[in-house]
């Protein structure tokens, strides 16, 4: 509700700024199409730019709260000796 209160002055100025928030739950409206909405992730803002495609869905899908690093390499060595015993 604040979100499109914001959307809508920049609408009506004609201006495009980053707007940044932390309501992760709110709902993409085709009223923000072409702005830039920085979403927090729980760390930092990531600026995500708004396409037609993604009205109706929410602006945390497309901010990642996590990021994966790999599965933990193995040594082959160890992996070799595992086997031995067996």
């Amino acid at each position: 509700e604040h979100l499109s209160t914001k959307i809508r002055t920049l609408n009506l100025q004609g201006r495009k700024t980053v707007i940044s928030t932390w309501s992760r739950a709110s709902v993409i409206l085709p009223i923000m199409i072409g702005h830039t909405i920085a979403v927090h992730n729980g760390k930092q803002h990531i600026p995500i730019y708004i396409t037609e495609q993604m009205v109706g869905h929410k602006l945390g899908e497309f901010a990642p709260t996590r990021s994966f690093r790999g599965h933990k390499k193995t040594d082959k060595k160890v992996k070799l000796k595992r086997r031995r015993k067996s």
